[in-house]
């Protein structure tokens, strides 16, 4: 029975890359349909460019009216989760990556581009007695309010959260919380000046 399943999932994968290197309409539409299906909601009018990959797709909830650039990574787990609002832009090589027992969360209208990374999970460092690579992982959380825009090449670190109408600048290190209509950057980011309100 093993066997059987294990044939199953390789069937799968060969089918999804496949399905994500599909170019134009027909690939939009395809890639739309068949991630309706396997995603954990139902949605509609999202576009996924071509090189997207999806793990664990029924821990993920994305919202209706979205864009997915080139290659963009949806990385979930058995025990993480990912969940993105309504109206999200996602520019080309944007890794949202909630491994482990990790959660991100990312509210509604919001940008984020190229090459930016969002990871709910470290690895840990606590003792020089053993290689970093056998300590494990520490996971947390983060949670990315409405309308916030991320700049290229940013990075968001676990247990941060991003307040409402924030901007992050790119090339940006995010690793503590950030507050509603804020700009930040630098590494790391630090506050430039608050957005008038």
């Amino acid at each position: 029975m093993n066997l059987f399943w294990t044939f199953i999932k390789e069937l799968r994968d060969w089918f999804e890359f496949f399905l994500r290197n599909i170019p134009g309409r027909i690939g939009f539409f395809l890639r739309s349909k068949y991630y309706s299906k396997r995603l954990f909601k139902y949605f509609t009018k999202i576009r996924f460019e071509t090189g997207l990959r999806i793990e664990f797709p029924k821990n993920i909830e994305l919202g209706s009216n979205s864009y997915f650039g080139l290659n963009c990574k949806l990385y979930a787990s058995e025990f993480s989760r990912i969940k993105i609002g309504l109206n999200a832009s996602f520019n080309s090589n944007v890794m949202v990556n909630a491994r482990g027992k990790g959660k991100i969360l990312i509210g509604n209208n919001v940008l984020i581009g190229p090459n930016a990374v969002l990871r709910s999970s470290n690895h840990s460092f606590e003792t020089t007695k053993l290689p970093i690579i056998n300590q494990g992982m520490t996971e947390g959380e983060i949670i990315i309010q409405d309308d916030v825009w991320i700049g290229s090449n940013a990075v968001i670190l676990p247990n941060c959260k991003i307040g409402k109408g924030a901007i992050v600048a790119a090339g940006a290190v995010v690793t503590n919380d950030i507050d509603s209509f804020s700009i930040v950057g630098g590494v790391p980011a630090k506050l430039i000046k608050k957005r008038d309100l």
